[in-house]
């Protein structure tokens, strides 16, 4: 029988529907570098750029899942232990994020460094990676994740995990989807304040991406997708394309509080590209930052 193609295990990305898992396979090259193989949908629901293409938070998540995959499948770290994401970082090439003529098949190449092992168990691990379609790098990027077991993370996280996302807070409030980069309603995460520059974190806790599996917190994929909203409502009149993604995650965002979302300018390369540093704050501490880089016109 010839092997015909499937995704692999939705388990092993933390993702409940099979539909949002972007990986299809992996071979194992060496003890620390991993050719994998991935699709991304022809037009998805969420992942879509202002023109039409595909996303660059996309390829954030596709980044996301392959730690996550590499974890379980190849660095024997078991199912049911969670991660921590600390960092993530993508660039990517808008030209190469063109929907075509089918879905996009990837190749992609993980390299893992500077893994950390207390006796057999890995605990933390840094993972570099690029992105190729039909031959031509459409992304690179990275990040590093600690794993806890699932009984030290029921005691680091304590009563936080019987919260639950609250409905939302100022539905009166929330950004047009024009001005957030977005094209409905239900994708807008941002409420506005009696502030330009600063937003409350206000996401549909209902919506099937963002919250597409149960947790005790607000997902990193979230404050990523906050942090490029906020970029967006900042730099209005001109419409965003976001092509990179630097974030450094601090603490966990917890449902029980506003989580307040502040944007910076900052100078740009070039007439036509935006930069924008986003913070994300709760109870007076950072919860994450992130700098965005984007190509802009005039709307």
């Amino acid at each position: 029988m010839p092997r015909l193609t499937t995704t692999v295990p939705r388990e092993y990305v933390h993702r409940a529907s099979h539909a949002e898992v972007f990986l299809t396979g992996c071979e194992k090259l060496d003890d620390s570098r991993f050719a994998l193989t991935g699709q991304w949908p022809r037009a998805h629901t969420f992942f879509m750029s202002p023109e039409g293409g595909h996303d660059a938070l996309q390829a954030a998540e596709t980044i996301r899942q392959a730690g996550l995959f590499l974890a379980h499948a190849e660095l024997d770290v078991p199912l049911g232990h969670h991660f921590l994401l600390w960092d993530l970082d993508l660039t990517a090439d808008p030209e190469q994020l063109a929907v075509g003529s089918g879905p996009s098949e990837l190749s992609l190449l993980a390299t893992c460094t500077d893994t950390v092992r207390k006796g057999r168990r890995l605990v933390e691990f840094s993972m570099r990676i690029d992105i190729e379609r039909a031959g031509r790098r459409c992304a690179v990027g990275g990040g590093r994740f600690s794993c806890v077991s699932g009984t030290t993370y029921q005691r680091l996280r304590g009563p936080a995990q019987a919260q639950a996302p609250l409905a939302r807070r100022e539905p009166d409030r929330m950004l047009p989807p024009a001005c957030a980069g977005k094209a409905l309603p239900g994708d807008v995460v941002l409420s506005a304040t009696d502030r330009p520059d600063r937003w409350l974190l206000d996401p549909d806790p209902r919506h099937p991406i963002l919250f597409e599996h149960v947790g005790d917190h607000f997902p990193g994929m979230v404050l990523l997708e906050a942090a490029r909203q906020a970029a967006c409502a900042l730099s209005r009149p001109h419409v965003l394309t976001p092509v990179s993604f630097h974030a450094n995650f601090h603490r966990y965002a917890e449902f029980g509080s506003p989580v307040w979302i502040e944007a910076t300018p900052l100078p740009a390369g070039a007439a036509d590209t935006r930069s924008v540093r986003v913070t994300g704050v709760q109870q007076d501490q950072a919860v994450f930052t992130a700098v965005i880089g984007a190509q802009s016109r005039r709307s």
